[in-house]
């Protein structure tokens, strides 16, 4: 495998944000899982199908269309809910790892190394990656960050209303049977809650940086 940076946390934690910029430091791929749970309830949703219905969550499975990973469609509510729908069930989660699994063995672009941010990556998918991080920050600053972020798409929510979904989302993630969201017990805990993005990227880096550099080291050796 690659060197690899496993990024866990829950949502609105800014573990997306970080993985993005921890990826373009050190020259890396990056990949969000949960873009690809996303855009199997998406494909679901269009086709007019249940997303707790296996049969037809993994017919959306098989209609992922990555070109629409930038596509704000998958960064709603309706879409974040119907998204865990899917990851809680098995064979979802199957049909997934494989591609993941595929895409930290072997990072496009012959990158040296990935990022991959999402809930069950170091407990699950990466469970040997060189660095491991968990992002968390209290539910109510992560509502108002996802109020922001949808406002800047143009969609207008009370944040009363976010923040009981953030907390659902939480109960949901964690309590499930199948790759429960938690902090692997080698990850290193980044709480953002009262970090701007460029100190928690600092934060971040310091975390991980010396097992990258060192691991990068040994691959030059051979």
């Amino acid at each position: 495998m690659s060197v690899v940076i496993a990024v866990d946390g829950t949502a609105a934690s800014g573990k997306g944000t970080l993985a993005k910029r921890l990826a373009r430091h050190f020259g890396f791929a990056h990949m969000d899982s949960g873009a690809l749970y996303r855009l199997t309830a998406l494909a679901v949703l269009d086709n007019g199908g249940d997303p707790s219905r296996e049969a037809d969550a993994l017919k959306g499975a098989r209609a992922i269309d990555l070109s629409r990973a930038g596509d704000p469609a998958i960064r709603t509510d309706i879409v974040g809910s119907a998204a865990s729908q899917v990851a809680a069930i098995p064979a979802i989660r199957a049909a997934l790892h494989d591609f993941q699994l595929a895409f930290l063995v072997k990072p496009p672009g012959g990158s040296p190394g990935a990022v991959m941010d999402g809930r069950d990556i170091g407990t699950v998918i990466a469970p040997n990656a060189t660095a491991k991080l968990f992002v968390d920050a209290a539910p109510e600053v992560r509502a108002h960050r996802r109020w922001l972020e949808l406002r800047g798409m143009g969609i207008n929510r009370d944040e009363g209303e976010l923040l009981n979904e953030i907390r659902a989302r939480d109960h949901a993630d964690r309590t499930r049977t199948i790759s429960p969201l938690k902090q692997a017990f080698d990850a290193a805990l980044l709480d953002t809650t009262s970090l701007g993005i460029e100190p928690a990227f600092a934060a971040a880096l310091h975390l991980v940086s010396a097992k990258v550099e060192s691991a990068l080291k040994d691959r030059q050796r051979g």
